[in-house]
């Protein structure tokens, strides 16, 4: 009986070929000249007909067992279908046929899936080999555990300490161990040190914060930090302290005067400018005024002979300042960038190596510093040769930035409008940064200003920047050096009290804010509890009226609004999971994370115009307080003991409560509202 029906099967097949051989003819000529037709409009054809049925090919079948019930079961099929449609071609019978054959076969398909027997391509969608291979890469990297970096190479305790220093933080390359400044793996060390090409490497730490985004852990105390900065007490040197805006007062050095000494002059720096909204037409001036009162507080106001805004990362106020010290430090000495950890200090030390105040050749010859978010990047003494400013350069600077103040956005080049208006997304303030001489005579009258190279920014997904000792490395010549004076960026002085030194890694990079700060306002009665993340806790214990509380803070910490009764449940429960955000780590992280303390603090309402104080959050921000006027509000700020939070009065953006949009419906919050931006050295048009 098998036989039999192996036989029919055959002969049917055969008859199906020979009868459609004469028609398959015929249409390859229609569909030849179909495809013809279509190449010559121009438009893609496919090679797949929708009238007809998909073609597969199948794998070969053994032989069947006999099963002579099924068997004549099959057969009965085939001759039923055959007389119900007698249009259809056998043909279209032949894969359920075979498919039927195949099930009969039983232990052969054992395991198999419906797909299993089925080969078949798309010609016009052909199946890339790498495709397949990337995918099966992913699914083997997705299935490993997520755990900490892991660094290769070795210590060796008894190898060479070398005398040159790591282009990206300063510290003396060595191979000696692992947690000390400067370390590198003793395979790549010796390596390098053998072929000449040390001069002009990374550290790994710098490697690590560059290409992975991730810090190591250093054996250095906060009096080291400190210890490198006091070698400007011997010298003849200005000084430029960096001050971070987003954190006044905190981010002023206290003890400056101890550090570097009182003969020496001091131009403060107020930086991250871009960060801000502007909240009035006179906001500058008012941060301005502001921060003079804050140096004239610490004790270091008669030594401060100019102070300036600007941004660092998007280039606002770098020209003007560089025309300042030109002017009035000209060529004196050398000039060292001081302040606390996380201030700016090396992205400005990247912004004025590609700048007017360097030597033209010392830009292309020396690399970038190290630029992380992470306090303490910056281990020992970075410089760059600073230009001599003659009479004669003077003058040709001064012609290039006129020329520059003429330009309209659309006299631009578009790869440098393209760069403002990306530097316009990342700031509300923008500033075009020039160079005026050139040792390779190109006549580029802007340089090519990279945020995402100058500072720490949201360019998450990788880095161009390639290592240095990859590259040749250039020598400055003995005559190019001979009499210079040096910019020189200093470690970061640590506080004593910050909330980035509580946290991890991944939780640094959430709360620093890299892009503008769009504040986020919200309206709570006494009795409600505000959270920023799981880092601070704000209750509205007592108060005549509502009140709102506008947030100023990273936009990846998120903000949180319950009742007071609800307040502990709520931070015991979502502490670290995504409600709160920050920390990250469910209950396991939060069992490493300080316990929340409480403070009190009372204000006066100044008017719905106008917010009373500043919650200040450390580096992580501050939440403006507007009241009713004359209304007595009480307090209760919950954060860590070592994170530092206080209140702030005046506020620094009294007005920050106009931003906001309409209320949202059956919520406390209101529409977040941007403000407009400015961007610096260009005629016409400057909002954005």
């Amino acid at each position: 009986m098998l036989k039999v029906l192996q036989v029919s099967f055959r002969r049917q097949v055969w008859r199906s070929v020979c009868s459609a051989a004469a028609g398959e003819r015929s249409a390859r000529g229609t569909a030849a000249a179909a495809g013809r037709a279509a190449r010559s409009s121009g438009a893609r054809s496919c090679t797949v007909d929708p009238t007809l049925e998909e073609q597969f090919v199948f794998l070969d079948c053994p032989g069947l067992e006999e099963e002579p019930d099924v068997e004549e079961q099959v057969l009965r099929q085939l001759s039923i279908s055959s007389a119900a449609d007698p249009q259809v071609s056998p043909q279209k019978h032949r894969r359920p046929l075979e498919r039927q054959l195949q099930v009969l076969r039983g232990g052969a398909l054992q395991g198999a899936g419906p797909d299993s027997f089925i080969e078949f391509q798309d010609e016009d969608f052909p199946l890339d080999e790498s495709i397949i291979k990337s995918q099966k890469k992913k699914k083997k990297k997705r299935a490993e555990p997520r755990g900490e970096h892991r660094v290769f190479g070795t210590a060796d305790a008894e190898g060479p300490v070398s005398d040159t220093s790591c282009s990206g933080c300063g510290a003396v390359l060595h191979c000696v161990a692992a947690d000390l400044p400067g370390f590198l793996p003793s395979e790549k060390f010796k390596v390098l040190l053998e072929d000449g090409k040390l001069a002009g490497a990374t550290c790994q730490r710098c490697h690590l914060i560059t290409h992975h985004h991730k810090a190591l852990n250093l054996q250095m105390t906060r009096e080291q930090y400190r210890d490198v900065v006091r070698q400007v007490r011997n010298r003849k040197a200005l000084v430029l302290l960096i001050v971070d805006l987003l954190d006044l007062p905190d981010s002023i050095v206290p003890d400056l005067p101890g550090l570097v000494g009182t003969n020496k002059h001091v131009v403060v720096l107020g930086n991250k400018l871009d960060l801000l909204p502007g909240d009035s037409p006179n906001y500058l001036q008012r941060i301005k005024r502001l921060l003079a009162r804050y140096c004239q507080d610490a004790g270091f106001g008669p030594q401060v002979t100019d102070l300036h805004l600007i941004s660092a990362k998007t280039g606002y106020g770098i020209e003007a300042l560089i025309s300042s010290l030109q002017r009035s430090w000209k060529y004196k000495g050398d000039v060292f960038l001081v302040g606390s950890a996380n201030a700016g200090k090396s992205t400005l030390f990247n912004a004025l190596l590609g700048s007017d105040y360097c030597k033209s050749r010392a830009a292309e010859v020396l690399q970038k510093a190290t630029i992380s978010p992470w306090p303490g990047t910056t281990l020992n003494l970075l410089k760059f040769p600073i230009i001599n400013p003659t009479p004669y350069r003077m003058f040709r600077r001064q012609s290039r930035l006129k020329e520059a103040q003429q330009q309209t956005e659309e006299e631009l080049p578009p790869d440098e409008l393209r760069k403002l208006q990306l530097l316009g997304r990342h700031g509300y303030l923008v500033g075009r940064v020039g160079r005026t001489f050139r040792s390779d005579g190109s006549r580029r009258d802007e340089i090519q200003f990279d945020p995402d190279s100058l500072a720490f920014g949201e360019n998450e997904e990788g880095d161009s920047r390639t290592e240095a000792a990859d590259r040749p490395h250039d020598q400055l010549s003995p005559n190019e050096l001979k009499d210079a004076h040096w910019l020189h960026d200093t470690p970061g002085i640590l506080r004593e009290r910050d909330v980035l030194q509580l946290l991890q890694e991944q939780e640094v990079r959430l709360v620093v804010p890299t892009h503008a700060i769009i504040p986020r306002t919200f309206v709570l009665k006494p009795g409600m509890t505000l959270f920023v993340g799981a880092l601070a806790r704000i209750d509205f214990l007592q108060g005549g009226k509502s009140c709102w509380f506008s947030v100023l803070a990273s936009s990846r910490v998120p903000v949180h609004v319950t009742s007071l009764e609800k307040a502990a449940s709520v931070y015991e429960r979502h502490a670290g999971h995504a409600l709160l955000g920050v920390p990250v780590g469910g209950s396991e992280r939060m069992k490493r994370f300080p316990a929340l303390v409480p403070q009190d603090f009372g204000l006066e309402g100044r008017g719905y115009l106008e917010a009373a104080a500043d919650i200040t959050l450390s580096s992580a921000g501050w939440v403006a307080v507007t009241a009713a006027s004359g209304e007595r509000v009480e307090l209760r700020v919950h954060g860590p003991a070592a994170a530092g939070f206080g209140l702030r009065t005046p506020p620094l953006l009294p007005h920050v409560v106009s931003l906001k949009g309409d209320r949202i419906r059956k919520s406390a919050a209101y529409r977040p509202l941007r403000a407009a931006g400015v961007i610096d050295g260009l005629k016409g048009r400057k909002r954005k």
